[in-house]
């Protein structure tokens, strides 16, 4: 496998790469870059690589900027020590996360899933995996970063009940009822979301099948009742509501 490490620091580099030949002998490390400019100026002069162990905070930049000058066609593997751009990772054909310090634990999880997504799709599917996240499930975010106050939070999926928006802020509301502020977007929320278990209700509310605690029809649309309690009345249009029954029914006791 044809590998290049885009990481500031030096030992780091080197760490990395030891960890790796560790882990895979058959991994070859073909470049260490350590800016945006180093790492455009290489990938303009030679083929992609096979997958990309990749640090956000560079010494120029962050290295999302790579990838927004670029087409990528490489499934990319962040490396940070910052919780806060995992869902932000996403959109750069992300096929994971990992918080440093790298452990040989770690790499061996993250190869483990390179290799199960190699298997089950051609490499331009894998390439696609971080912009369309309903291909695969191991490409759907497994926690997010929420803000409570001043502190990070970081909140398992299966924790969370719903996202909302009020203010043009976001907000996050676990199953405990407490609630956080999320420095995303809907929409960029829910393209990472597994559809199996959460859903869009309408312009101002994703929710876990989990949360919704028993729904009706009033005129045509549908009233959504959460768990925790969400303080107001939500509703699914009358157009997404046939696509709700189903998406529900599907998950949910018959009769709900």
């Amino acid at each position: 496998m044809r590998t290049i490490i885009i990481e500031d620091e030096l030992l780091a580099q080197a760490n990395l790469e030891h960890l790796l030949t560790k882990v895979s002998p058959a991994i070859v490390v073909e470049a260490k870059l350590g800016s945006v400019k180093e790492t455009l100026a290489w990938l303009a002069t030679h083929s992609a690589p096979d997958l990309a162990f990749v640090d956000i905070q560079l010494s120029d930049d962050h290295s999302f900027e790579i990838f927004r000058q670029i087409e990528l066609t490489f499934p990319v593997v962040f490396t940070t020590a910052y919780d806060k751009y995992v869902l932000e990772s996403f959109e750069y054909n992300s096929i994971d996360y990992l918080l440093k310090p790298i452990t040989v634990e770690k790499l061996k999880r993250t190869l483990e899933k390179v290799e199960r997504l190699s298997h089950a799709f051609s490499r331009h599917q894998l390439s696609q995996l971080g912009n369309h996240p309903t291909v695969s499930p191991h490409a759907f975010v497994e926690r997010i970063v929420a803000r409570k106050g001043s502190q990070y939070v970081v909140v398992p999926i299966d924790q969370v009940a719903y996202l909302f928006t009020m203010h043009k802020i976001v907000f996050l509301r676990d199953f405990s009822g407490k609630q956080m502020i999320v420095d995303k977007n809907l929409s960029l929320l829910e393209s990472a979301l597994d559809p199996a278990q959460f859903t869009r209700l309408n312009r101002k509310y994703i929710a876990a099948a989990r949360s919704i605690r028993q729904y009706h029809p009033v005129q045509g649309k549908i009233r959504v009742h959460l768990e925790p309690d969400s303080g107001e009345e939500v509703f699914v249009s009358k157009e997404s509501a046939p696509s709700f029954r189903v998406w529900i029914g599907q998950r949910t006791p018959s009769g709900k």
